[in-house]
């Protein structure tokens, strides 16, 4: 037999030990930031049709799914709120009051370790949909900026402790930080929703959080698919105007931007693995077609590759289960 030479790469696959050994990326609870829906009402916790296992929660039912998810050992949580008055400006996102500055007080008063994040955006707040002030069929950018800002002040205010913006109006990044500032909460950090494509994957969202738009799409303002190096401006300008981490939204079909992102810029890069996406292993797993455990597993795994360091998901208590079981 002619004597072959070639690199013998399965010497550090041959038991699970080894394979243990050399592992390059690991998923662990640390990681992870659990979305909730939090609805005005009393004893509510409707189901989401589509996102089997996520419910929209009311105050009163909120507390049992903190004690849960703090004994599971996620460490971060995601708030949206389901208002049930909305008008034209979003009154309801930044009224001291709010579903998610009520949602707020409640989680910190009863696990002060577990760090509330606060979605900063109108589009569940305001009867139009959209995720700024709008006139006639147009979304206003600047107007926005100040409502966005008043928000998250009055997030910060309720004990929220990192402010996520999600609406994509350019400037958003500097008129929050600002207005923080302004209001004493310069320790308050800013975990921006800096690349967001207006994608197909969030149809499950729309109905857990109640906030479609009404007329339109979002295309103004969120990202075209198609685009790649816009995203590094997109993010280019968070980072300049004070964003603290940066968020790639959605991930799966985005992990090249994930990449683009972590490579480009030293902050910390959250992936946000979004409804569509969990709804889909879902779907897939109920009929039997794919184990559901293996699948999510990989998933997570292969966003933790492309470069994010955390990642806002609906499959963390799942997550967490499994991670126990080995």
């Amino acid at each position: 037999m002619t004597e072959l030479y070639f690199q013998r790469h399965r010497r550090l696959r041959q038991n699970a030990a080894m394979r243990a050994l050399v592992k390059e990326t690991y998923l662990q609870k640390e990681d992870l930031i659990y979305p909730l829906f939090i609805i005005e009402g009393k004893n509510v916790k409707n189901p989401v049709s589509s996102m089997p296992g996520v419910f929209q929660l009311s105050l009163d039912n909120l507390a049992a799914e903190v004690d849960e998810i703090v004994e599971l050992g996620i460490r971060a949580v995601l708030l949206f709120g389901i208002p049930k008055e909305k008008d034209a400006v979003g009154t309801g996102a930044f009224h001291d009051h709010g579903i998610v500055q009520e949602a707020t007080r409640l989680i910190k008063e009863r696990h002060p370790e577990l760090l509330v994040v606060a979605d900063t955006c109108l589009c569940e707040f305001t009867d139009h949909g959209h995720c700024g002030v709008i006139e006639g069929d147009q979304v206003l950018n600047d107007p926005s900026l100040d409502v966005l800002a008043r928000t998250a002040i009055s997030q910060a205010k309720a004990g929220a402790d990192i402010i996520a913006p999600s609406n994509m109006m350019d400037g958003f990044v500097t008129a929050i930080r600002a207005g923080l500032d302004s209001a004493g909460f310069q320790h308050i950090p800013i975990m921006s929703y800096a690349v967001k494509y207006a994608s197909s994957y969030y149809g499950p969202f729309r109905e857990a959080a109640e906030g479609a738009p009404q007329f339109g799409d979002r295309k103004t303002y969120q990202m075209d698919p198609s685009n790649r190096m816009e995203a590094i401006r997109e993010a280019t300008s968070d980072v300049e105007e004070g964003a603290d981490f940066l968020i790639v939204k959605p991930a799966l079909a985005y992990m090249d931007i994930i990449r683009d992102v972590k490579n480009s810029f030293p902050l910390p890069v959250v992936a946000y693995n979004v409804s569509g996406e969990y709804s889909m292993v879902k779907a897939a797993a109920q009929n039997g077609w794919i184990d559901e455990k293996a699948v999510v597993m990989e998933t997570l795994l292969g966003m933790k590759r492309a470069g994010s360091d955390l990642i806002i998901t609906y499959h963390a208590k799942d997550v967490c289960r499994w991670l126990e079981e080995k």
